[in-house]
């Protein structure tokens, strides 16, 4: 059995960044066990890029 854990990270509409860096997070539950599933975004907003993105990590329970 696993356990799932999602990060949301916001991303800068101006800049079209992620407001946290992506790798950091993922590196640091990695030590902690998690691994990534995906990285998923959903549908873009008005503007023609996606408001956020979520961090799909799993661990063995």
């Amino acid at each position: 059995m696993y356990e799932y854990k999602f990060i949301k990270v916001e991303v800068n509409r101006w800049k079209g960044k992620p407001k946290e860096d992506y790798k950091e997070i993922i590196e640091k539950y990695s030590q902690q066990g998690w691994k990534l599933v995906q990285i998923f975004a959903p549908p873009i907003s008005g503007y023609g890029a996606a408001d956020y993105f979520d961090i799909i990590l799993e661990k063995k329970v």
